[in-house]
């Protein structure tokens, strides 16, 4: 029966502070409402019998989320934000990845204040935080995964534009027929590649936004080549070729690298969980042994201080395995 209280209790914490920070993020709506109904500031009707026009661009809807869009334009946020989530293929808005870690981080505080003792209530902060880095952890790996999934594909796209040159196509229309050969990633992004030339923007300028879309290093030598050629002249699609070789060559190292790292890769992972076993045995075998270092305030300062020493081990064993190519 505590139990259900406690998760009833938990489900109210959270609604309500969602539908406080909701109220907060909303407000503007009110003196919108309220300077129509004064009319203080009122829509200009169009004329009868004439036509609406619709913008060019659609403008960013800054009355939904105003207080977390002041935050981040303070600390310069809104644009690496909105960066990591295009690059993630995700149609979110930055404002609600925000809303998102702080509902969770609401949700973990109150469950790390529910369950924890009285005395270690302060803590509860630590699992707010795990909480509310999940949203970022997804997008991060939504993004990893992409751009991965695009390196994939990329080299083969390179030789595709090739044959395509070739044949006689333009190289133009060579990113115009990507778009509807290969999948996604690779044709969403070529296809806006297109989209903005064939809409009046300069190929080189087009293809340097690809480039800031696409943070990998075979995409910025893929552009120099193209201007490169553009400016001093050349066979493009002999250069693409080659292009597409060099990065298969270094597919294949990176995969033999990896082959002979996984030893001290596996070596790090072994090393890292052999303490939390060797603590969950003990919690099960002898809890008076290990509640020490959650009673005792000595014991605090050891469990402390070998969790950092475990963090320092574990990211040293990253570092010298970890091998750029």
């Amino acid at each position: 029966m505590n139990f259900v209280l406690i998760v009833i209790g938990i489900w109210v914490v959270v609604i309500g502070a969602w539908w406080i920070l909701t109220s907060a993020f909303k407000s503007a709506d009110s003196g919108k409402i309220r300077d129509r109904l004064l009319g203080t500031n009122r829509p200009v009707r169009p004329k009868k019998g004439s036509r609406t026009v619709a913008p060019l661009l659609a403008e960013e809807d800054k009355t939904t989320g105003r207080v977390v869009l002041q935050i981040m334009a303070r600390f310069q946020l809104q644009d690496r934000l909105k960066t990591m989530i295009e690059q993630a293929g995700l149609k979110w808005k930055p404002a609600r990845l925000i809303h998102m870690c702080l509902s969770l981080f609401l949700g973990g505080f109150a469950v790390g204040w529910l369950f924890l003792p009285s005395r270690y209530q302060p803590l509860a902060l630590l699992p707010g935080l795990a909480f509310s880095c999940l949203p970022v952890l997804y997008v991060t790996r939504k993004r990893a995964s992409r751009l991965r999934k695009f390196e994939e594909q990329f080299p083969e796209s390179l030789e595709f534009v090739a044959r395509s040159m070739r044949a006689g196509h333009a190289f133009s229309v060579s990113l115009e027929m990507l778009h509807r050969e290969f999948q996604e990633p690779l044709a969403g992004e070529f296809r806006r590649a297109f989209e903005e030339h064939n809409l009046g923007l300069p190929l080189e300028t087009a293809l340097q936004k690809l480039a800031q879309r696409v943070p990998s290093l075979d995409v910025h030598f893929f552009v120099s080549a193209v201007l490169l050629q553009k400016r001093t002249g050349g066979n493009l699609a002999e250069i693409l070729d080659k292009l597409a070789y060099v990065i298969r060559e270094r597919f294949k190292l990176r995969g033999k690298i990896r082959a002979i790292s996984a030893h001290g890769r596996m070596t790090g992972m072994a090393l890292s969980s052999i303490p939390c076993a060797v603590a969950a045995m003990m919690f099960v075998t002898n809890p008076d042994y290990v509640t020490f270092f959650v009673r005792e305030e000595v014991g605090n300062y050891m469990a402390l201080g070998a969790v950092g020493l475990q963090i320092i081990g574990y990211g040293i064993i990253k570092k010298i395995v970890t091998i750029e190519v």
